[in-house]
């Protein structure tokens, strides 16, 4: 793959990656607060939604990629996450990232260097974490939550790369969502067998068995290596979404701050 030419970093600005003090979900989730409080907490949520939703609308078709910050570039796993975002946005698709480093830069590189649409969303952590120079445009959130919600609703499939704890609890949170009927014809694709087939080993073996799951509910995701498999399975799926949802989001209104690509 030929090295192009680093584009211009983002400039972060005073809220990207870092809030000081403590993060508003963790005094969020300290327990009760007085009714004043809670008031003003209940419309900053609203106006995180309010924000994700209009810095949102028009930028998809997203496909949203997860995987670990600590990935360096050069290893197998960057390797083949830029891969996929070359391929994702060549058919079309925003990808979407958190926006950081390892995993989440090597989809957004992948992306740039096929002339497509690169996006971070990023959540606000004490500890300092700096964009990716690949992004187009990021939006920063103060609640994990809104993020999470933000990341589904726009996306048209989701791809996992190998990742921690922020991997697996994106992952089954949608299949989550899907189990539960909560969205419909959402592709979901695991990339990397070898570090993902124990998983699914539990998934097919104790939860199986125990019937804590169904077949089905571990049918749904595909685990695969091959992104010609991943991207299939993505096209054919997001085609159904898109046909129901994409093509009924009106025009942009530059007063209520609302962007494309």
């Amino acid at each position: 793959m030929s090295e192009p030419a680093t584009p211009p970093p983002v400039e972060p600005g005073p809220e990207w990656g870092k809030v000081a003090g403590r993060p508003f979900d963790t005094r969020f989730l300290e327990g009760p607060g007085s009714r004043t409080r809670e008031l003003g907490r209940a419309i900053r949520i609203f106006g995180e939604f309010l924000k994700g939703f209009r810095a949102l609308h028009f930028v998809g078709p997203c496909v949203t990629v997860f995987g670990s910050a600590r990935t360096p570039p050069g290893s197998r796993y960057y390797e083949l996450a830029r891969e996929m975002g070359g391929r994702l946005a060549t058919s079309g698709f925003t990808v979407m990232t958190g926006g950081g480093p390892g995993i989440m830069e090597a989809a957004n590189r992948g992306a740039k260097e096929h002339d497509g649409y690169s996006l971070g969303c990023n959540i606000e952590l004490p500890r300092e974490q700096k964009p990716n120079p690949y992004l187009d445009r990021f939006v920063s959130f103060r609640y994990f939550f809104v993020r999470k919600v933000m990341l589904a609703k726009y996306s048209v499939g989701f791809v996992a790369m190998p990742g921690g704890f922020g991997t697996l609890d994106e992952l089954f949170e949608i299949a989550t969502l899907i189990q539960t009927g909560k969205v419909h014809d959402f592709p979901v694709v695991v990339m990397g067998t070898e570090y993902w087939g124990p998983m699914f080993e539990f998934l097919r073996g104790p939860m199986l068995k125990e019937r804590m799951i169904e077949p089905r509910d571990v049918d749904r995701i595909l685990l695969t290596d091959s992104p010609d498999e991943a991207m299939a399975t993505i096209e054919h799926s997001a085609a159904r979404l898109l046909q129901r949802s994409w093509l009924r989001r009106g025009r942009r209104l530059w007063v209520l701050g609302e962007r494309g690509r």
